[in-house]
C-alpha cells in the first residue's frame, strides 16, 4: 500500500494523537520504522486510502477522486 501511494512518508499520519504521545515527534523516523508503526497502531495511517486498480492514494481531494473515477 505505501508503495502505491508514493511511500510510507506519505502514508504516516503525524496527525494521530499517539505521534507526539509517543514522542515521535522528537525522533528521526526512518521507512521502516514508519512502516512498524502504522503495522502496529491503525491510526497511524493517513485517511481515507482510496484504491482503483493500480492506483491509490491517501487523504480526501476531490481532484484526485475524479482523476480517479471520473467525473
Amino acid at each position: 500500500m505505501a508503495k502505491a501511494v508514493g511511500g510510507a512518508e506519505t502514508l504516516f499520519s503525524r496527525r494521530a494523537l499517539k505521534y507526539r504521545t509517543l514522542g515521535l515527534d522528537q525522533k528521526e523516523l526512518l521507512e521502516q520504522d514508519l512502516l512498524r508503526y502504522m503495522a502496529e497502531e491503525y491510526t497511524f495511517i493517513r485517511r481515507p486510502v482510496v484504491v482503483a486498480g493500480k492506483k491509490a492514494t491517501v487523504g480526501f481531494n476531490a481532484k484526485i477522486y475524479e482523476q480517479l473515477f471520473g467525473p
